[in-house]
């Protein structure tokens, strides 16, 4: 192998790498433009363990786009430019987190950086098993409620 096979080899690892992770890549997903794309809902693919059990690797998500949060919501957020799904969680002190729901992974403390919210998950694909998550308004006691809607596989 060459010197520059090698090359092209490590890049390629790390570009792999870097896809496992629960990172979204800066991508153009009409995220950034106006018009009615915008406001409708989405799915990607979940790759890597960060956010195991409850989103294991290669499950779909639909992500419906909104930009505030409440504690306990499972969020599509970008933080500093990288893209992340995470879950938000606000303390009693007011301090906000993107928490791993895998404990190998660092949660993202967000207080002082720069981030948004660009959707919360609505929904949940693992092998034609749909789970639908439904979130109440800032206050209520219950500020997340998952439901298993169907099994698709007839079984």
């Amino acid at each position: 192998m060459s010197k520059g096979d090698n090359q092209k080899s490590h890049q390629t690892g790390a570009l792999m790498n870097k896809q496992r992770s629960n990172r979204i890549p800066e991508m153009d997903m009409g995220l950034d433009k106006g018009g009615c794309a915008l406001q409708e809902p989405f799915a990607l693919q979940v790759l890597g363990p960060d956010m195991e059990p409850e989103f294991p690797d290669r499950c779909v998500v639909v992500i419906e786009p909104v930009n505030q949060a409440s504690d306990g919501m499972y969020l599509f957020a970008e933080v500093e430019g990288v893209r992340w799904l995470r879950q938000y969680r606000r303390d009693a002190q007011g301090r906000q987190w993107l928490i791993a729901l895998n404990s190998e992974f660092p949660d993202i403390r967000l207080d002082g950086l720069e981030w948004s919210v660009l959707g919360v998950v609505i929904q949940r694909n693992i092998r034609r098993k749909v789970k639908r998550y439904q979130y109440g308004r800032e206050g209520e006691n219950e500020k997340r409620v998952a439901t298993t809607i169907s099994d698709l596989t007839g079984t």
